[in-house]
């Protein structure tokens, strides 16, 4: 079978072109509907969470982003059972399908405002849909592109998927973008958010018509002639400890770290630069869309130094100089995106002392202590703030640098803030320095390349031909929906229990040491590998 797959992998660069454009599509189109999601979170929390207050909005609809991720797993199961027994080509037509109709099904979907509580019910469920379909598309497209790609090669053809997820991103910023200036800024609140959502019906016409060109894996189809197919893919994936024991390392030394680096430089920075750093919106969606246009090109050459340097090689350095600068890069942002305000938080620090001071972003009926009260107003403007504790009974108080503020009055805690600088009205930076915001969330997106881009080509040689599509798509799904799919989530509700807006970058800066860990000692180098 190895030597039948062999001689039909041979270089035809008409369909290989066709094989990476028709994959590469596909991918762009299908995470552009999971994406465009992301990228409208702070909406969406307004439109299906209203009762809540503005921070546990925000955090539901993160949440809620979440979902799709949480039941990745359980397409990559299903969909992996499929593609191992079906075929490549057919299973990944099935998920962008059910991808596409989902993503529309958010456009039509009535708010709160109309339905109630059915509103954020069905978007949940919406939210699934496309996590589900997501759980096989990835697998499939990698393994389809891998299997027809020569073996010193195999980096480079791969790296176009790995670009595509970025181009995705993109085109969600873009079309979000586009919309919200044509249609203005009271139609875009009122029906503009959903032409983003019912685009990708059109996305999904020209996707299936592309990848129904598209033959069977050459070395799938050596399978079936050869009658090799697995009877039950999920069983042989798992069947000793020496299989499960790389299904472990897989999840978390790969797509955990590939997957929390990629989205620190794409979703952490946005939002750090909307709610920590007060940037104006559309302005923090073009920097990260700047950023995303570096990122494409950042996967296709590390994809390409893997073939020559190796796989293993390539994702230990991105995660080593990833931990190593992740927060100097988040601080020239804060230096640069806003600096009256950084300088503010720097030399009159606000510093909050009471007893229980404790905030709860969740709660629905005002939170529970005096203290708790003062944080909420503090996290409703997006001030940063650390707290110290004091004796049971103490009336909770605040200082900006070394002057107390009487806090009895909104007012004059509001006066204190602006006499010590805070600029909390939203802003857009001169481009005389935003280039500098430019250039750290484009550094951000080289370390996610060296990561990200190498992974396909690595997954795709780590496992075997008869249970690739499972053994590749549930410990990915499971390390990047859960890991990744919740970091916005987590990092978020980091910063808003903390009132730390760095604090949250200490969550993918702990997984990425675990993958680290797991690549260098528990996973092999896999660069110029014969698939069988």
């Amino acid at each position: 079978m190895a030597t039948q797959a062999a001689d039909l992998q041979q270089i035809d660069l008409k369909r290989d072109r066709l094989v990476i454009i028709a994959s590469s599509l596909g991918t762009v189109f299908e995470w552009y509907d999971f994406f465009v999601y992301g990228t409208l979170a702070v909406l969406i929390g307004k439109l299906f969470f209203p009762e809540t207050s503005e921070t546990a909005a925000f955090l539901l609809a993160l949440a809620t982003f979440g979902v799709g991720f949480g039941v990745r797993p359980i397409g990559a199961a299903l969909f992996g059972h499929l593609g191992d027994k079906l075929g490549r080509k057919y299973t990944f037509l099935v998920t962008i399908t059910l991808m596409g109709v989902a993503t529309a099904g958010v456009g039509l979907l009535p708010t709160f405002a109309s339905i109630g509580l059915a509103a954020p019910l069905l978007l949940v469920l919406l939210r699934a849909l496309q996590g589900l379909a997501l759980g096989g598309e990835y697998g499939g497209a990698a393994i389809y592109v891998a299997e027809h790609a020569p073996r010193n090669r195999r980096g480079f053809y791969t790296s176009f998927i790995q670009a595509s997820v970025i181009g995705g991103f993109l085109l969600s910023v873009i079309m979000v973008l586009a919309t919200r200036t044509y249609v203005g800024e009271e139609a875009w609140a009122a029906w503009g958010w959903r032409v983003p959502f019912l685009f990708s019906i059109v996305l999904l016409a020209i996707s299936l018509w592309i990848r129904m060109k598209l033959s069977e894996s050459p070395v799938f189809q050596a399978m079936k002639e050869a009658g090799e197919l697995a009877h039950n893919p999920i069983k042989e994936s798992m069947n000793s400890w020496a299989k499960v024991r790389r299904l472990i390392a897989v999840m978390f030394g790969v797509a955990a770290g590939l997957t929390v680096v990629w989205y620190t430089a794409q979703f952490q920075a946005m939002y750090f630069l909307q709610n920590a750093l007060r940037v104006e919106d559309s302005t923090a969606q073009l920097f990260i869309g700047i950023g995303a246009c570096f990122s494409m090109f950042w996967f296709i050459l590390f994809g390409w130094v893997s073939d020559i340097w190796g796989r293993k090689k390539t994702m230990i350095t991105g995660y080593i100089l990833f931990i190593a600068l992740i927060f100097p890069l988040f601080h020239l942002m804060g230096d640069t995106a806003n600096p009256q305000l950084t300088k503010a938080m720097a030399t009159h620090p606000v510093v909050v002392t009471g007893a229980d001071c404790t905030f709860d972003p969740f709660a629905t009926k005002g939170q529970p202590t005096a203290c708790g009260k003062l944080l909420e107003v503090l996290s409703k403007k997006g001030v940063a703030y650390t707290k110290v504790d004091a004796a049971q009974g103490t009336a909770p108080s605040v200082a900006i640098g070394d002057k107390a503020v009487d806090v009895s009055d909104p007012a004059l805690l509001d006066s204190a803030l602006a006499d010590a600088g805070y600029k909390l009205e939203k802003t857009s930076p001169p481009w005389s320095e935003a280039w500098k915001i430019i250039f750290a969330i484009v550094m951000i997106g080289l370390l996610s390349g060296m990561t990200y881009g190498p992974a396909a080509a690595y997954l795709v040689e780590l496992f075997p031909a008869r249970t690739r599509y499972t053994s590749l798509s549930i410990p990915y799904h499971i390390g990047t929906g859960y890991f990744g799919g919740f970091l916005p989530f987590i990092s978020q509700l980091i910063v808003a229990r903390t009132g730390d807006p760095f604090a949250g970058i200490w969550y993918p800066i702990g997984v990425v040491s675990l993958a680290l860990i797991c690549i260098a000692f528990f996973l092999p180098e896999t660069s110029g590998k014969e698939l069988d």
